[in-house]
């Protein structure tokens, strides 16, 4: 049995990366309707990283995992190796380019999985529970790729569980519950205490500092900084 969450968490990847098309309405991805497009060119524009990256790995090394995208876009050997130093110095893999992915643990295979899609420079970036897995520095690195990717004008969409991670790291929060949206908006809106109750509903709790920023009467704090702002000016 899948449950429900999970059914709509996966049915909606599903249609941002054009595996299922939409019953109803279209998904626009910069300016075109994907809907009638083949996966196969979808997949030019929109990257997708697994939750569980053995169900995305496949090759022999780190450095082929990576490379594999961009040969299979056919953008040349130059090309090709000049995307995969590049993926793998953002992840921080490049002393592991020679290892078979399978003999690393399973934090280093998400990223391994996140280099071998951020090597073909998509316009959007999908990622499904990203630091799940991940210790300290991984969860850090993780959301400077992200920060980094954004501030590039790219795109990146996470479907995750990890509301501290989603608050420091992006700009919009959507909140859905069996396949419907119930909240949407920055951080601050989202996680603010008039929402917790709704929130609840989803199974989700504000971040740790948006919940002592409530306690305090500093809001919003979604994010530490935040919430040190909030009480430095309160003093």
């Amino acid at each position: 049995a899948i449950p429900d969450q999970e059914f709509y968490k996966g049915k909606t990847i599903r249609i941002i990366v054009g595996v299922l098309r939409p019953d109803a309405g279209s998904v626009v991805v910069g300016g075109r309707d994907i809907g009638g497009l083949p996966v196969s060119e979808v997949a030019r524009t929109v990257g997708f990283v697994f939750q569980n990256p053995d169900e995305q790995l496949f090759n022999r090394s780190v450095e082929r995992e990576v490379g594999f995208g961009p040969r299979n876009l056919r953008l040349g050997p130059a090309m090709t190796a000049t995307l995969v130093e590049r993926a793998l110095g953002l992840t921080g893999l490049d002393d592991v380019r020679a290892v078979n992915p399978y003999d690393l643990g399973l934090s280093v295979r998400k990223l391994v999985a996140l280099a071998s899609v951020l090597a073909m420079e998509p316009a959007v970036l999908v990622l499904d529970e990203p630091t799940t897995g991940q210790d300290g520095p991984g969860v850090a690195r993780v959301g400077a790729i992200v920060d980094a990717y954004r501030d590039a004008g790219r795109t990146v969409i996470a479907i995750t569980h990890d509301m501290e991670f989603a608050a420091r790291h992006f700009e919009r929060i959507v909140v859905m519950r069996d396949g419907l949206v119930v909240a949407d908006g920055p951080p601050g809106d989202v996680f603010a205490p008039e929402q917790a109750e709704l929130l609840a509903s989803t199974g989700l709790e504000p971040p740790p500092a948006a919940r002592i920023g409530a306690r305090l009467g500093l809001c919003p704090t979604p994010t530490p900084d935040a919430l040190v702002e909030a009480l430095a000016r309160a003093r």
